[in-house]
């Protein structure tokens, strides 16, 4: 090999890189689709809660959504759930209140682990 000439390496993937691929396709030949975003603070709430009711895990949680969503929309519910869901909107002032608390959440459970190392 000649001074400056660059030797012709392909990496080849990890393992963990092809078995994640290999889910990857699994899940899509069970006629599964990756879905991902980004969701509101009182949506994670929501979340929480549903969460801690019925057991569900994300992908559940957000399949049974997306199915009762549907559901209520072939029902001509639509409405009727876009209604709910503004009347019971939380105000700026309530938001930032139920951040705060959010916070103060996280303050103590920091100020906690860092007692327990001390």
């Amino acid at each position: 090999m000649k001074i400056g000439q660059k030797k012709n390496t392909k990496k080849t993937p990890s393992a963990n890189a092809l078995k994640q691929k290999r889910f990857r396709e699994r899940q899509k030949a069970q006629g599964k689709k990756l879905v991902r975003g980004y969701i509101t603070p009182q949506a994670m709430r929501c979340y929480k809660e549903i969460s801690d009711v019925t057991n569900w895990n994300d992908s559940e949680t957000l399949s049974n959504a997306l199915r009762l969503t549907y559901a209520a929309y072939k029902c001509g519910q639509i409405g009727l759930l876009t209604k709910w869901l503004k009347d019971h909107e939380p105000s700026e002032e309530q938001e930032a209140k139920q951040q705060m608390e959010a916070q103060s959440q996280v303050d103590a459970n920091t100020k906690e682990r860092i007692k327990k190392a001390s």
